[in-house]
């Protein structure tokens, strides 16, 4: 189960395809996940990983609750 806090990239990607998300795609900026009529943005590559505050904002867009995530 993915702890709510910092995650890598990797990590990010590989949770939220267990909730359904399809992708990375890549289009303008940054890549983005899809799932139904969802479309997150996912943060390029970076030398340190996905902090507490952007991974609660990439959640809130993705429409998943802090409970749902840590049950994975």
């Amino acid at each position: 189960m993915p702890r709510f806090g910092s995650i890598s990239r990797k990590d990010l990607i590989y949770y939220l395809k267990q909730l359904g998300f399809d992708g990375p795609h890549s289009g303008g900026k940054h890549p983005f996940m899809l799932k139904e009529n969802i479309s997150i943005t996912i943060p390029n590559v970076h030398r340190c990983d996905i902090g507490r505050e952007l991974l609660k904002r990439i959640l809130r867009q993705a429409g998943i609750e802090k409970g749902e995530w840590e049950k994975l």
